[in-house]
């Protein structure tokens, strides 16, 4: 496993090895911008649902008749079989997921809805998180968490970024960013349609950015520096989900021996070494891109890391050979997982980079363990990383000091807990 798109030694895959079947494609005009929400329900067409669903997400199976009125991307009213209003949302033909839903009830939202959503994810990032005083980067809106199915925003210092997974939510996501803009006061902005959303929402549309958006900025995380690249693709090379694993990764490594695999632009292994003091900290990722970023975060940050391209697979396999070990290992691959169709491959791939990764940790030391695939559920990984152990050697035990996922600003919705996909468990390696 050598190439970017295939190997592990990246935390960042450009595209699935499985190519989507092509979808129909929508107009230009369908692309230009719209309001978020019709002023008044005379405005709004008529979607029937075979039965009853209450979920964000309604599969075109659901979808029973549709007013001929109804064009992709509008907002529209949704009806029980019996004919009585059960919500409002929006509606795609060419989308597996045909409705994503904005409100349930009978009543029209009101246009103001749209700020009061916004108030709301706002304040838990600053109010409740307090994030404005820990870092220049956060989640603003985690799509149908934070009621906006579709749509991502972070917010890296003076630049919005929003990634739209709908074809809706590209139509709606410049009267969004007025609105936060308005109450942020930032000057900049990058919109993005993740190639995906051609096979899955029939559409594309070029990265955009505002007139006078730097191509890049430096942020901080709890006083650590790094660059984001806003031309580097789909992906900024920072991932804010990992904040908080970062900053806990740091309270156990001062003095000790860390090794940062697919390290992509060096999170875990800047943190390490910045903030936990580290007594000597090696990355390893297959990107060159992604390493020169890297470099350049520690020479931002004056740290003392020692740089690998190399696949994470080869890379351990030679460790193993030369009976090198760390005290703290990190293993944060890419997404492995992107359809049912890799799981099985995908679950394979975790299982030998576990087993590898579980052989180079000192005895005592500790193995901070992740995966991004959604697929892969926390009780199958924790199943995994047992049977990881067992293969590692005679001898080789793990106890479970800790789970965690993605950071606060990226909540799960009760009622949608499979949207939850990060999953993080801290293991002590004993012989």
């Amino acid at each position: 496993m050598t190439s970017r798109k295939s190997s592990p030694g990246s935390r960042h895959q450009s595209a699935s090895p499985r190519q989507p079947a092509p979808a129909p494609q929508v107009g230009p005009s369908l692309l230009t911008p719209r309001p978020f929400l019709p002023g008044t329900a005379g405005e709004i067409p008529v979607v029937q649902l075979r039965s009853v669903r209450r979920h964000p997400s309604l599969f075109r199976k659901l979808v029973g008749e549709v007013d001929r009125a109804a064009r992709p991307g509008d907002f529209v009213r949704l009806l029980a079989p019996q004919g009585e209003t059960l919500g409002y949302g929006f509606y795609n033909p060419m989308a597996e997921i045909a409705v994503r839903v904005w409100s349930w009830g009978p009543q029209l939202p009101d246009p103001e809805t749209v700020g009061q959503r916004l108030d709301r994810a706002l304040a838990l990032r600053r109010d409740l998180l307090q994030l404005d005083s820990q870092t220049t980067a956060q989640r603003l809106i985690h799509a149908e968490s934070d009621g906006f199915p579709g749509l991502v925003v972070d917010r890296y210092g003076d630049v919005l970024s929003a990634e739209t997974f709908s074809l809706a939510m590209y139509q709606r996501v410049d009267a969004v960013l007025d609105l936060l803009e308005a109450r942020l006061g930032t000057r900049h902005r990058v919109v993005q349609a993740p190639a995906k959303t051609h096979g899955q929402e029939g559409f594309t549309a070029p990265a955009r950015l505002s007139e006078g958006c730097p191509t890049s900025v430096i942020v901080e995380e709890f006083g650590t520096r790094f660059r984001v690249d806003f031309e580097a693709g789909h992906k900024t090379g920072f991932f804010c989900d990992q904040r908080e694993n970062r900053r806990q990764l740091a309270h156990w490594t001062k003095g000790r021996t860390v090794l940062d695999l697919c390290c992509y632009t060096g999170g875990f292994a800047l943190q390490a070494a910045v903030l936990g003091e580290a007594a000597s900290v090696t990355a390893v990722d297959l990107d060159e891109g992604a390493l020169a970023t890297a470099r350049a975060n520690a020479r931002l940050n004056r740290a003392n890391i020692r740089f690998v391209q190399d696949d994470a697979f080869q890379h351990m396999r030679n460790l193993i050979s030369e009976g090198k070990t760390y005290e703290v290992v990190i293993l944060d691959p890419p997404k492995l997982i992107r359809n049912r169709a890799e799981l099985e491959t995908g679950e394979r791939k975790h299982l030998d980079l576990n087993r590898l990764a579980l052989q180079i940790v000192a005895p005592g030391g500790l193995l901070l363990t992740c995966t991004c695939s959604g697929l892969l559920g926390e009780p199958e990984f924790l199943r995994l990383l047992q049977t990881a152990a067992r293969q590692a050697g005679t001898g080789r035990t793990i106890q479970f000091l800790q789970r965690t996922g993605a950071a606060a600003d990226h909540p799960v919705l009760g009622d949608v807990p499979e949207t939850e996909y990060l999953h993080a468990a801290w293991l002590r390696v004993l012989e």
